[in-house]
């Protein structure tokens, strides 16, 4: 009788693991732009976004146009001290805070609901995420915030214009404080977006940078001395508030454009700053 030999089972052959359509791997290989895209969604869905931006226009266009209405007939009258063309970006003074508003929240919000952590979890490399909110932030900024200088200067030039001393578009410093508002707006949100990675807490971050742009930045020019006229000119928001105004208020101001650079030099600082809190900080 013949026996027959049990088949050997044959070794099952393991095959290496497709890096290419892993979990992992399809987070960390994960375009850029599918963060963006991501972090738009986040920002524009966000019912604070929106009632920002409405605040941002309202006080920017209507704040403008209700001060060169009331102001119009006594700018025409020889007692007027003032040039007509400090008063066609006025608005926009007040409508700052919301760029600071939107520059917190972008952030701070995620902290406090603990979303944060889901969206250092999707996209583990977490300067992508700060690069795209940056980018989210500052061309919408950039854009709201010159539309709305543009917007408020005709509304509020139409009542100049009544009066007959209306101020021309092409100006001397006109054009560029509108678009210079833009830009002002733009850098502020992105300090408020660089203290917010720093204190991860929506209300301390607006409290730091309003009270520093509006509060600390006024203070700081009753410090004695040479010293403190220097101070005075490099803090953010004395430094930067030069471009938003065609009328220079303080000669001993930084020039415009000078005062910008610093600005945005100061932003980026704080930035970074807060980029390397983050990669070495929990969520």
């Amino acid at each position: 009788m013949s026996t027959t030999s049990p088949t050997q089972p044959r070794p099952a052959t393991t095959r290496p693991p497709d890096d290419s359509t892993s979990p992992e791997a399809t987070v960390t290989s994960q375009a850029f732009g599918h963060v963006l895209r991501a972090e738009w969604i986040k920002f524009r869905t966000v019912r604070s976004t929106s009632w920002s931006l409405v605040a941002l226009v309202v006080l920017g266009v209507g704040l403008t146009a209700l001060v060169c209405a009331t102001s119009a007939d006594w700018l025409a009258s020889s007692d007027a001290d003032e040039s007509p063309a400090s008063f066609v970006t006025w608005g926009m003074m007040i409508a700052q805070v919301t760029a600071v508003v939107l520059g917190g929240l972008i952030v701070t919000a995620e902290y406090g609901t603990g979303m944060i952590r889901s969206t250092f979890g999707a996209v583990p490399r977490r300067g992508r995420v700060i690069l795209a909110k940056v980018t989210v932030l500052s061309a919408v900024l950039l854009v709201a915030g010159t539309v709305t200088a543009f917007v408020g200067y005709f509304a509020g030039n139409w009542f100049l214009d009544r009066a007959g001393v209306g101020v021309p578009l092409d100006g001397d410093g006109v054009l560029r404080s509108l678009f210079g508002n833009g830009l002002y707006l733009a850098v502020l949100g992105l300090l408020t977006l660089g203290v917010g990675l720093l204190v991860r807490h929506t209300a301390a971050a607006l409290s730091i940078v309003l009270g520093l742009i509006f509060v600390v930045g006024n203070m700081a020019f009753l410090l004695p001395g040479t010293w403190g006229e220097w101070v005075a000119k490099l803090l953010p928001g004395n430094a930067g508030s030069g471009i938003v105004t065609p009328v220079n208020f303080n000669p001993e101001a930084l020039a415009p454009w000078a005062g910008f650079g610093v600005f945005a030099a100061e932003a980026a600082v704080v930035l970074v700053i807060g980029w390397l809190v983050v990669q070495r900080r929990d969520a």
